[in-house]
């Protein structure tokens, strides 16, 4: 049990005997008797100074664990590091935390939810009526370098960016020659002009900033294109670098 559960449990317990020592004070208020009072007043003391001690060093302690409860992101890094992910990451990779500000902040219509975070590496997942339609991800490619390669011989370009089509699911593009950044399709209806679209939402820019790539990949067979065109289904942004 975590300090966060015991600290709720004890404030619900220091509620239930407030109520009860209420309780108790009232059914002295109704006593008739004096005698019967006297006696019972003097119970009551005895009572009350075992009491009323308890419930102050009760309350200190829940004041002392109680904690706010964990972040999403938190919380997110706290269960993916236990899903046993390969330790094959980059001593220099970025740690997952640094993405977080660089997806998208909100889109009307959608959900977007962290569910993942790593040390180079972070994941959310965009709903739509309660239903996941796509995945968003980052990765630094500083711990798979072959990631990086392949977008060396990119004929396209989203956002100013080297593209490539994964499959039939997921468009990609590299910033800075390092960090990747990924939507895919788990709906049919998120077609590839939506995942050209919400890889624009991304701050790219400010992922730019971050650092670049440690060593240059090595450029595979064929040599790239000279004059990457625009991918087909990337709409205007009139922001791309």
């Amino acid at each position: 049990m975590t300090n966060y559960h015991l600290a709720n449990y004890l404030k619900n317990y220091l509620k239930t005997l407030s109520i009860l020592l209420q309780i108790q004070i009232f059914r002295e208020k109704i006593v008739i008797s004096p005698v019967c009072h006297q006696e019972t007043t003097m119970n009551f003391t005895r009572w009350r100074r075992i009491v009323v001690p308890l419930f102050l060093c009760l309350l200190l302690f829940v004041t002392a664990c109680a904690a706010n409860p964990p972040s999403r992101y938190a919380q997110v890094q706290k269960e993916t590091s236990q899903r046993g992910a390969t330790s094959a990451v980059a001593k220099k990779a970025e740690q997952g935390s640094t993405f977080n500000k660089f997806f998208p902040d909100s889109v009307r219509g959608y959900d977007i939810i962290p569910t993942q975070e790593k040390k180079g590496f972070a994941e959310y997942k965009v709903n739509q009526n309660g239903k996941t339609v796509a995945m968003l991800s980052i990765n630094d490619t500083t711990s798979l370098p072959t990631a990086a390669a392949k977008y060396q011989q990119a004929t396209t370009t989203i956002a100013g960016y080297p593209s490539v089509e994964q499959g039939t699911t997921t468009t990609g593009i590299l910033v800075n020659n390092r960090y990747q950044v990924k939507v895919q399709s788990r709906d049919p209806a998120f077609t590839p002009a939506d995942r050209a679209a919400w890889l624009q939402k991304f701050n790219l820019k400010g992922l730019a900033k971050l650092k670049p790539a440690i060593a240059p990949a090595s450029p595979p067979n064929p040599p790239p294109s000279p004059n990457p065109k625009e991918h087909p289904f990337s709409p205007p942004n009139p922001l791309a670098n």
